[in-house]
């Protein structure tokens, strides 16, 4: 069974991109994927530094959320946008999910050969858009392989019902199909 990790760049209590995730890892379910839907609050990490490392090696929660991604096949990512790119709280989970723990592991092992969808929900008109550019690029880099397909819902606060879905049925369907696409696309992968 295809294993799909999904989460959101954003701590806040009412984030648009953590309703918009959940709306994908439904049609990733749906489709057959076990997914794991986690929240970033519960993975604190202080901010990567080196020397920090070299003292006191991975911290936990960065360890755990780095195992997250190891055992996965693919990535949901809903991240919302900061001055027209990711969310430092993002970009730092990356950081120390990218990093060895020992001299034989395989560099990027958190992310090589996986695969990513993106989507993002903001404010503003554009729906996050901007940041995804950035996000791929980061992805790609890392070794992984991003889809094509995204979705950025512009207008986010009157977008979601109080159940959290999107009140456009025609954007509540492309977001579940982000999470249905990633499982297919790894099914025909893994043959």
């Amino acid at each position: 069974m295809v294993k799909i990790l999904a989460f959101a760049g954003s701590a806040r209590a009412d984030s648009f991109n953590r309703k918009l995730i959940a709306i994908a890892a439904q049609g990733a379910q749906e489709s057959g994927a076990e997914v794991t839907l986690i929240d970033l609050r519960d993975y604190p990490m202080p901010i990567f530094d080196q020397d920090y490392e070299t003292r006191q090696g991975m911290p936990d929660h960065a360890r755990q959320f780095k195992q997250h991604l190891v055992r996965s096949d693919g990535v949901l990512i809903s991240s919302p946008e900061y001055n027209s790119g990711y969310s430092g709280l993002l970009k730092n989970c990356i950081d120390w999910a990218s990093r060895s723990e020992a001299p034989d592991e395989k560099p990027l092992l958190a992310f090589g050969g996986k695969y990513a969808a993106l989507m993002s929900a903001s404010p503003g008109g554009l729906g996050g858009l901007r940041g995804l550019v950035s996000l791929r690029m980061l992805l790609g880099n890392l070794g992984m392989t991003v889809l094509p397909g995204q979705v950025a819902v512009s207008n986010a606060m009157n977008a979601f019902n109080a159940a959290g879905q999107l009140v456009d049925e025609k954007q509540q369907r492309a977001v579940m199909n982000l999470g249905m696409n990633i499982t297919a696309t790894l099914n025909k992968l893994n043959g």
